[in-house]
């Protein structure tokens, strides 16, 4: 139901996304691949991929700048047609606080809210996203998983509430600027032939979100339909697997589509990931892109190196070989990261996760300092020599064609 205003004005046709418009819409799921797996493994993979991971907000908060805009217009029909009874039509662009008793309560409200809102200036002034890409590009604020390591504990003030952008054609008029001028791809000579690059997944999980907002499937039809003077790759990173959406795209090969993964079972780092698709049904998803002719990449991260892990880590690459087995010259890469935390995320993430059995003890670590005396702590420099040697021998040998951009 609508709260506050019973309406949405029609949609007018400046400003829109037009040539986007079935994208918005919602394209119908296509079927699996016809080739036949290449594995029991992968049989399993793509069985699972049957019912998607989606998540359902409980409530919905529209800001009346968003409301104002179609593609803000767009998202709320895709979130009625979801069900969710609750959206609230704001009357000003400023959301209502959201507090509950306590801080777990804060957030177990501020997890089930998505805000569509639109971008501040700020957001559409682009900046490098080392070791990733050139440019962060932000479609969407906040993430609706539950992972207990999370790494914008740390980076986003307040609740942790979804916002969406839905000034979309703004956001994405950002990029003409950017072509050309980056400094972490387009000057590397191991990564140049990637392009420009803008990662869009630096403050959110994009296909998390997608069912609700279309925002990922018009970006990369934006990228792969435009003439862009000198070449273009968007990338992303996501632990969902409704990937049907983005198969049929027009993406001109021109997206990465990584999958964060790690060890799995009831050991496993896997157990810290709540409500993400399991890391079997994301490497189905990674098959059916791959077989739809996009780039795809592995995020192994966080790396935890319990008792095992060699082993653990070990099953995983081998789960990758089975689900691309038959790909044909399957375009893949990995990027390698280590757990850590900060200070101030590990306040955040104990607060939300008091009971959480992941190990952020500083005094098992070694500190790394940044910019500002900002403080790290990452495992000690024995811990990550082992672990990327480790990586860098057993990725050659177990996923031989995939190639490792960086380990941090």
């Amino acid at each position: 139901m609508f709260l506050m205003t019973p309406t949405l004005p029609a949609a007018s046709a400046a400003g829109s996304l037009a040539p986007f418009a079935p994208l918005l819409d919602g394209p119908s799921a296509p079927g699996l691949p016809a080739s036949a797996p290449a594995a029991g493994a992968v049989e399993a993979i793509e069985d699972s991929l049957r019912s998607p991971r989606r998540w359902q907000p409980k409530q919905v908060l529209v800001t009346a700048s968003a409301a104002d805009t179609p593609h803000g217009r767009a998202i709320v029909a895709r979130c009625e047609a979801a069900g969710i009874d609750r959206i609230e039509l704001l009357r000003a662009d400023r959301l209502p606080p959201l507090r509950g008793g306590d801080e777990r309560a804060t957030y177990a409200l501020a997890k089930a809210t998505l805000a569509v809102v639109t971008s501040a200036p700020s957001a559409r002034r682009l900046a490098p996203i080392p070791p990733s890409a050139d440019w962060r590009l932000d479609l969407a604020v906040g993430c609706p998983a539950h992972c207990q390591y999370c790494y914008l504990a740390g980076s986003l003030a307040g609740p942790p509430v979804t916002r969406v952008f839905a000034d979309l054609p703004d956001v994405l008029s950002a990029m003409d600027t950017h072509v050309g001028r980056g400094g972490v791809t387009s000057t590397s000579r191991h990564r140049a032939g990637e392009g420009t690059t803008f990662e869009v997944s630096c403050y959110t999980d994009p296909l998390g979100i997608e069912h609700l907002t279309g925002s990922l499937a018009a970006t990369i039809a934006h990228v792969g339909t435009r003439d862009w003077p000198s070449p273009v790759g968007l990338r992303f990173t996501t632990k969902f697997d409704d990937v049907a959406p983005l198969l049929d795209l027009p993406h001109a090969g021109r997206t990465r589509v990584r999958f964060s993964v790690n060890s799995a079972g009831p050991a496993g780092a896997e157990r810290f990931e709540g409500g993400t698709a399991r890391v079997r049904e994301r490497l189905g998803a990674l098959r059916r892109l791959a077989l739809a002719g996009y780039p795809v990449g592995l995020t192994i991260a966080p790396v935890i190196p319990g008792p095992g892990w060699q082993d653990a880590y070990g099953a995983l690459l081998d789960d990758v070989a089975s689900a691309l087995r038959d790909v044909p010259d399957p375009d893949l890469t990995a990027e390698v990261i280590t757990h850590r935390f900060t200070p101030k995320s590990r306040e955040v993430l104990l607060g939300w996760y008091p009971r959480t059995q992941l190990e952020m003890d500083p005094a098992q670590r070694a500190t790394k300092r940044g910019k500002y005396a900002s403080i790290k702590h990452v495992y000690t420099p024995p811990v990550m020599a082992e672990v990327r040697a480790w990586f860098e021998r057993e990725l050659e040998r177990r996923l031989p064609t995939a190639r490792l951009l960086y380990f941090t």
